[in-house]
């Protein structure tokens, strides 16, 4: 049971930090098949084991979260997740639930092309463009909508609305065209390019600034539209509904009659997608009959009478040329295939990750070997095997390095471990960086001014070697670098400052111990006060802490023994960051056994410093208002839905000074 649980545990810890990457980072590093390989395999341990059920789980997520770049506000109706196959089973097996529930197969559905960009959902009243929100998490999403407004596709103003008021949901993208052209003119700048399209695309609608937004070439498809005036039968019917209105409906879409029509329509653009002029990652069908629709209605995740069939990603055969290794943040080492570059899905493909020692062992590869290379989720390159039949005598074995590339250490390997490390934590450059990128990012310390490759040239230059310097900066040397003007290097200063009243997880989380995520960070704080009682904790005591298996207890017991980190935490203390968790002081039981909904922007309090009070106080907090909800916390902003659920429910609606009242 205790292997059930920590594999529980393990895969919540690696979605979470998948999703992280895709909706935070906008960085894909797996495809979509494996990414949901992970989570169906953590769906099925979660029913079969309810005992470790957690409503946090990234099984009960829509999308990805919430930014601290935006105001958040309410959908006026959620949006919700599409569920996906790779498969005509299960597409037949969701067809099968469908007639069953309908009692006929009487029906038609809608096929759609799946356009690979960034959700938006955007609120139209009296024919006015009122605002835009990204997905977030389904319930609520980031306000973009100055950044929207600079997409000339979308109308400000509609001439003939057909609906008072609706949201209309659908797709930012680039065209592969214009993400070509953008690519060129930041080469001929100098400036680093961008990587895929999908990417580029949800990274731009996130930018602070709305100038830097109406440079970058963005499109807005749009593909659904809901509303409480919606009069017509069929979803076709709404599309053109959305083109006679002005929206950029492209006009791809088919109505056909049973599976077969889907198939034929999924089999079509198979084989026709690289002809587009955008980039697509399969295709959504749906029921077109609105009242079939409302009859089929929802999961707790997914609409019951739509389902994504994603393609899978195109696979090419090359020659492999050789193999590099290269060294990770916490000294991994990582072998890359260098290829003789094949042209797949758009994109020239030089370099595959081989992810670890195990992997590429596996796989028996040899150098000069003929390889099938797949560009997974359309965005990562993977070798997938090998052409043996045709090697020749010339391949040679590939063996692996016994001491580190980078610093030449002695590697080791434990019995756990897919892969070797090089133990140099100090002196190895790449973990040495890694480790400095990692305590600076977003979701640790979250240093203004001290990116990854502000860093990078901090630390060639010798004024960064351990997470210590960065507090002890000699910003007069850093004013006469190019590109660091006075009010680079005042922002830089007052980053780091306003760093050091960082909370203790925060810290802890900053710190880069292997396997301690945001989630565990979070656990241990829950157990401990000080960094110095974390310190004196053996394996036995540290693996009784929830989420914490063995593999994480024994990596926290192994930092803590170096000598290196012993110093690094005191420097830590003289610096003045906080290693204590002082919140406990304030911690109560008030709010046990009670469970908060929080909607709006707050005057006193961010949302997570709200959801930090209710928790730190024995409450609950739940995303959807239901009978079990015993309180709403409204901020300014908050959705009319929400409102008007609590009230038909007799949920008490409280304000920020409420909620204070009730702890105290």
């Amino acid at each position: 049971m205790n292997e059930i649980k920590s594999r529980i545990f393990e895969l919540r810890e690696i979605i979470n930090n998948h999703n992280y990457h895709y909706y935070d980072l906008d960085k894909n590093i797996i495809s979509d098949f494996e990414y949901d390989k992970l989570l169906n395999e953590l769906v099925n341990l979660e029913s079969k084991y309810p005992e470790f059920y957690d409503e946090n789980s990234p099984s009960n997520r829509v999308g990805g979260g919430l930014s601290d770049k935006f105001n958040s506000e309410s959908h006026v109706f959620q949006m919700y997740s599409l569920d996906n196959t790779y498969s005509n089973q299960e597409l037949e097996s969701w067809y099968n639930r469908i007639v069953k529930i309908l009692n006929t197969e009487n029906f038609q559905f809608c096929c759609e092309l799946k356009y690979d960009g960034a959700s938006v959902n955007l609120l139209y009243e009296d024919g006015k463009l009122i605002r835009a929100l990204t997905r977030g998490d389904g319930v609520q999403g980031d306000n973009i909508t100055n950044n929207i407004k600079t997409i000339r596709s979308v109308p400000i103003k509609l001439n003939n609305p057909a609906l008072n008021k609706f949201e209309i949901r659908g797709e930012i993208i680039i065209r592969n065209d214009s993400f070509d052209q953008l690519n060129r003119k930041r080469e001929k700048l100098g400036e680093p390019l961008f990587k895929n399209p999908r990417n580029t695309a949800s990274g731009s609608i996130k930018l602070l600034d709305s100038n830097e937004v109406a440079r970058r070439p963005l499109q807005c498809f749009l593909y659904s539209i809901v509303s409480d005036e919606i009069k017509m039968k069929n979803h076709s019917e709404l599309l053109n509904t959305a083109r006679e209105m002005g929206f950029d409906v492209p006009k791809y879409e088919k109505v056909v009659d049973g599976l077969n029509g889907v198939k034929d329509y999924v089999n079509f653009w198979d084989k026709n997608r690289l002809s587009l002029p955008f980039e697509i990652d399969g295709i959504v069908i749906k029921v077109n009959n609105i009242n079939y629709q409302k009859k089929l209605g929802f999961t707790s995740k997914f609409p019951r009478w739509a389902i994504a069939y994603k393609y899978k990603a195109e696979n090419l055969a090359t020659r492999l040329n050789s193999i590099s290794f290269n060294v990770g943040r916490t000294g991994a080492i990582t072998p890359v295939a260098n290829l003789e570059p094949v042209l797949i899905s758009g994109s020239t493909i030089k370099r595959a990750s081989l992810h670890s020692f195990d992997q590429m062992m596996k796989l028996k590869l040899r150098v000069n070997d003929h390889v099938y290379v797949e560009k997974g989720g359309e965005i990562i390159p993977k070798i997938t095997g090998i052409d043996i039949e045709n090697r020749g005598l010339e391949n040679d074995e590939i063996k692996f390095p016994s001491n580190c590339p980078e610093c030449d250490s002695k590697l080791v390997k434990l019995e756990s471990e897919a892969n070797f490390f090089c133990p140099n934590i100090k002196d190895c450059k790449p973990q040495a960086i890694g480790r400095i990128q990692h305590f600076a990012s977003r979701k640790a310390m979250n240093i203004d001014g001290l990116g990854d490759e502000t860093i990078k040239l901090f630390y060639e230059k010798g004024y960064i070697k351990d997470i210590s310097d960065i507090f002890n900066l000699d910003y007069n040397s850093i004013s006469l670098i190019e590109g660091h003007a006075d009010k680079s290097v005042e922002n830089l200063k007052m980053g780091i400052e306003n760093s050091k009243s960082k909370p203790f997880q925060k810290v802890l989380y900053g710190l880069g111990i292997r396997y301690v995520g945001e989630s565990a960070s979070k656990k241990i704080l829950k157990k401990i006060k000080s960094i110095d009682e974390l310190m004196l904790m053996n394996l036995e005591s540290l693996s009784e802490i929830d989420e914490i298996g063995e593999k994480t207890a024994a990596s926290i017991t192994e930092f803590f023994k170096d000598e290196n980190n012993r110093n690094l935490i005191s420097k830590l203390k003289s610096i003045g960051l906080t290693l204590t968790d002082n919140s406990q002081d304030n911690k109560s039981s008030s709010l046990s056994n009670l469970t908060f909904v929080i909607s709006g922007v707050f005057e006193m309090h961010s949302r997570d410093e709200i959801k930090n009070l209710i928790e730190n106080n024995g409450g609950n907090i739940s995303s959807s208002i239901s009978s079990k909800t015993n309180y709403l916390v409204a901020g300014d902003n908050i959705g009319p839905s929400k409102y008007a659920k609590a009230n038909d429910l007799g949920v008490p609606i409280i304000n920020e000074a409420s909620l204070i009242d009730l702890i105290s």
